[in-house]
């Protein structure tokens, strides 16, 4: 992947920045490591233009999670009632779903605040589309990656451009993608928390969408297992793409025999027979776009290239 072929804006996106305001962080998920993470970040999203604010339990321990449940749900109230516009997740790892049920969706979507976060957070961009169809965002965390002196210059700018309007198109290198060129709502996330909120309330109903995927840690064969699931259950019939990021921090076996992530790729467009665009910059791994879940968008690709369209803007 070429990152300098990342980001493609029109000539005229500046005009619809708007100044950056507040940032809102929380931990709702697994403990952070290191308090120097937040640190670190509050430094770099200070370096944009960002007032930076972090809640009074971003750095509470409880077993492996950031706080109690009672804690980590209090967090969440208290950043529907705070001043600044984006609410940032501090990291991953587990804990977002024994929270759901106990989540004032409807408040959280009124709130009109601007949600952000990965992997297990996946869980609450999926509930709240589910639970009332409001759009959240799908990007970096706080500590996992902003949260080092030196993060990833494009996620930062991605981040920003996004929560400030200023992403019309993201461009990224697809070669092997099929051709597609069409619209529907975006949603998705981490693979693994998608199919286990199959069967729950939280499982969003998305006909005509475009799924978009990633994971860590997963061999492929269940990576698989877990796309099967998703077919098996109706749900890619209904998408209109299937868009494939980083799959990353698994080990091939000797007995694999040639079974990797493109054997599955192969299983997935032989089985599904739905346009698979692949090499999407998102999932665990520096590079990383921030995407809103439950917006229409356009995809498209071509000459090895795939394009979203993320915000249509009329220039005069």
């Amino acid at each position: 992947m070429k990152t300098e072929s990342i980001t493609q804006k029109g000539e005229q996106a500046s005009c619809h920045a708007a100044t950056p305001e507040g940032i809102y962080i929380i931990s709702s998920s697994s403990a952070v490591e290191d308090a120097s993470q937040l640190h670190w970040a509050q430094q770099h999203l200070r370096a944009l233009g960002w007032q930076v604010q972090l809640d009074g339990d971003a750095l509470a321990v409880h077993q492996r999670f950031a706080g109690s449940d009672a804690q980590r749900l209090a967090a969440i109230e208290r950043a529907l009632n705070q001043p600044h516009d984006v609410v940032l997740s501090s990291r991953g790892g587990y804990g977002l779903s024994r929270l759901l049920p106990f989540i004032d969706w409807k408040a959280v979507a009124q709130s009109g605040k601007r949600f952000v976060g990965h992997s297990d957070f996946t869980a609450f961009n999926l509930a709240l589309l589910a639970q009332t169809g409001a759009i959240s965002y799908a990007g970096p965390c706080a500590a996992f990656d902003f949260g080092v002196e030196q993060p990833d210059d494009l996620t930062l700018d991605l981040f920003h451009e996004a929560m400030t309007n200023q992403l019309e198109v993201l461009s990224f290198e697809a070669e092997g993608s099929d051709a597609v060129d069409t619209r529907g709502v975006l949603w998705g996330g981490n693979l693994a928390m998608l199919c286990s909120l199959l069967g729950t309330p939280y499982f969003p109903q998305v006909p005509y969408g475009i799924l978009f995927l990633e994971d860590v840690g997963e061999h492929p064969y269940r990576i698989e297992r877990y796309l099967n699931q998703l077919w098996q259950a109706g749900v890619l019939a209904q998408q209109q793409a299937i868009i494939l990021g980083q799959f990353t921090g698994y080990h091939l076996a000797e007995h694999d025999r040639g079974y990797d992530m493109q054997a599955v790729i192969q299983w997935l467009r032989q089985t599904v027979k739905k346009p698979v665009v692949l090499n999407l910059p998102y999932g665990h791994v520096p590079l990383k776009a921030t995407l809103p879940i439950g917006k229409k968008i356009g995809v498209a690709t071509e000459d090895d290239m795939a394009y979203l369209l993320i915000e249509e803007h009329h220039h005069e």
